[in-house]
């Protein structure tokens, strides 16, 4: 194919940073997306991987609103805006920043890739291999096989089954969509928000979302173990070491 016929077909992508939670379990004075791991802000280290990958056409960084003038700052010191569309501020949940990033955006999009700002060692190869995939699915999410033998509890964490190993996974993002098609199931679901919560149903990720809106089947894509989500202490240890290899 010619180079000229390969632009043709080139998709524009925007990704959405996830930098508005609170944090609360990482237990440290600031918020954990400001943590700095070798003297850079964590949450830079997804803008630069969203900024060098070749696809991505726009960013849309999502911080607490009383972060918006601090996010700018550390973005103008580390990174670039070469990309950056807008920092705009979050809402009281995930999936409510989510929401209010999908419908922020006004520009050319076809996909989205919906990344949490906590898991800042995500890597090109992954973000080529999700590419890929959501051009001929539609929905994706990163993810890697689990290692670990897993049990599904009761209320009382007596086991109830064990399911087969070979068919569980743990869910990483980014997760990746047709633009119209996450937005749309982002309307559709929070308008049923008060009856999912009658219902015991939280909305945990992108790709439920999808699957709750209209039974989209959503493909799991092979990640990287390394791209870990830094929730407590031991995963900032644990993410500064793989930082220290990669130099």
């Amino acid at each position: 194919m010619s180079e000229m016929n390969q632009e043709r077909e080139q998709k524009a992508c925007t990704a959405i940073l996830l930098a508005a939670g609170s944090g609360l379990r990482m237990g440290t004075e600031i918020r954990k997306q400001y943590i700095r791991i070798a003297g850079i802000p964590m949450f830079i280290y997804s803008l630069r991987a969203m900024q060098m990958c070749p696809f991505i056409t726009d960013i849309l960084l999502m911080v607490p609103e009383e972060d918006l003038n601090s996010a700018e700052a550390a973005v103008r010191e580390h990174a670039s805006f070469e990309k950056v569309r807008g920092i705009r501020p979050g809402g009281a949940e995930r999936y409510f920043t989510v929401a209010l990033g999908l419908e922020d955006i006004d520009w050319p999009c076809d996909y989205v890739f919906i990344h949490d700002c906590a898991r800042p060692l995500i890597d090109q190869d992954t973000l080529a291999r999700l590419y890929e995939t959501v051009r001929k699915t539609d929905a994706c999410v990163a993810g890697v096989p689990s290692k670990d033998t897993v049990k599904i509890v009761d209320a009382d964490c007596n086991v109830e089954t064990t399911p087969v190993r070979a068919n569980v996974w743990i869910v990483q993002t980014p997760q990746v969509f047709a633009f119209d098609l996450i937005r749309d199931a982002y309307r559709s679901v929070l308008a049923q928000e008060e009856k999912l919560r009658e219902r015991g149903i939280t909305l945990t990720d992108d790709a439920m979302v999808a699957e709750l809106a209209g039974g989209c089947r959503v493909r799991m894509v092979q990640s990287a173990y390394r791209n870990i989500k830094i929730t407590t202490p031991e995963d900032l240890v644990l993410a500064k070491a793989f930082l220290r290899e990669a130099l």
